[in-house]
């Protein structure tokens, strides 16, 4: 299914900008390895290629200057000095821009790093727009009501990347615009598989919401069918020792915690598998899934969250039930039996990368820009 741009961003009010429109764009940068940092990466770089917008970026993660760096070695203290550090960057930038976007994730992710670009913005009277990006929102926002709801709400636009956000932020009387991710689709090999060999891939975070657990349980149900099958599992995060105690509870073979995996070799990466598998509980619209199509890897997936919103179930990718370690497996099985079935899915999700292009959103992020950026 395609993404849409919110039809209200009408892209001719670009051509009325006469002046460029300065943007404050507060995001993780690359030293956080994940799905908004990259996307944060991919836009700035897009950005800056623009005649209409000059962008700077405060990283939400600071590195405090000469000997104080030491201090964001420290737990806890690493925190509170970055924090400190990111309000002064902001007390002190802000007043320079005509527009404050910032990145936002969940919980306390939102308060530390969403928040105050929000509050500084409108301090100094900027434009705010809040580019909310977590599959956890409607979880977030009926647990942390009173700091998201009201906050969310100074904001002078709401930007999500998936019409599955739209519909939660709607239910909480708050309104988004569509503006989807964006794929470099030349920086992966598309690859044929022919055959599907038993190599899998999976790479998100070893948290909670990503249940990494199922796909393990998935291998364990593959390998005694296919005692050779292979499984790479890329990222980091707190469940990564219970992951490889499980992993060696069950018996595992052939399998490997790669840890994280910076950018420029994630395609490599993508094209040593043959099948991705992935399983989480809550999700968006997870870039990485881009950059499998973009590869020419079939996907297997679990139907979290606004996953079902952009991909069709035997057309794009194979969804199976969330927490479902038997259909996770047995699907992979089948997939592994059906060669055409794999070659097809791969070939129509391909097309699904083209709709991601900058080329594709770029009109959506110019013309919310040029719309806050002009003078009430």
């Amino acid at each position: 299914m395609a993404p849409s741009i919110s039809p209200h961003l009408s892209p001719q009010v670009i051509s009325t900008q006469t002046t460029p429109v300065r943007v404050l764009l507060a995001a993780p940068s690359l030293r956080i390895l994940g799905g908004q940092s990259r996307q944060a990466a991919l836009l700035l770089d897009c950005l800056r290629a623009e005649r209409e917008i000059q962008v700077t970026l405060v990283p939400h993660d600071p590195r405090l200057p000469g000997p104080l760096g030491w201090l964001q070695r420290i737990k806890y203290v690493r925190t509170i000095v970055t924090s400190l550090a990111y309000w002064a960057i902001l007390l002190a930038r802000v007043p320079r821009y005509n527009i404050v976007h910032t990145f936002s994730a969940s919980y306390l992710s939102y308060l530390l790093a969403a928040l105050p670009p929000i509050l500084v913005g409108r301090l100094y009277r900027k434009k705010v727009i809040l580019n909310y990006r977590s599959g956890e929102a409607e979880d977030h926002l009926m647990r942390w009501p009173k700091t998201t709801l009201p906050t969310m709400r100074l904001a002078h636009a709401v930007a999500v990347s998936s019409e599955y956000l739209v519909e939660v932020f709607r239910r909480f009387g708050l309104s988004a615009h569509v503006i989807p991710d964006i794929v470099e689709l030349d920086r992966f090999h598309f690859r044929e598989r022919r055959p599907v060999r038993p190599v899998f891939l999976t790479s998100r975070l070893l948290e909670p919401l990503y249940n990494v657990e199922c796909v393990l349980r998935a291998f364990a149900l593959i390998q005694k069918r296919l005692p050779d099958a292979r499984l790479i599992v890329a990222g980091d995060g707190s469940q990564r020792r219970r992951l490889e105690a499980l992993a060696r509870e069950l018996a595992l073979r052939h399998l490997d915690f790669v840890g994280s995996v910076p950018f420029e070799r994630m395609p490599a990466l993508y094209d040593v598998a043959d099948i991705y598998l992935q399983a989480p509980d809550l999700d968006n619209t997870p870039a990485s899934l881009l950059e499998c199509f973009a590869s020419g890897l079939p996907v297997i997936t679990s139907d979290a969250g606004g996953i079902p919103f952009i991909l069709r179930h035997e057309q794009h990718v194979l969804l199976v039930p969330r927490g479902d370690h038997h259909d996770l497996s047995s699907t992979a099985l089948r997939l592994l039996q059906d060669s055409d079935l794999a070659r097809r899915l791969a070939s129509n999700a391909r097309g699904v990368c083209d709709l991601y292009t900058y080329s594709r959103v770029r009109a959506g992020w110019l013309a919310l820009y040029s719309e806050c950026g002009r003078p009430e």
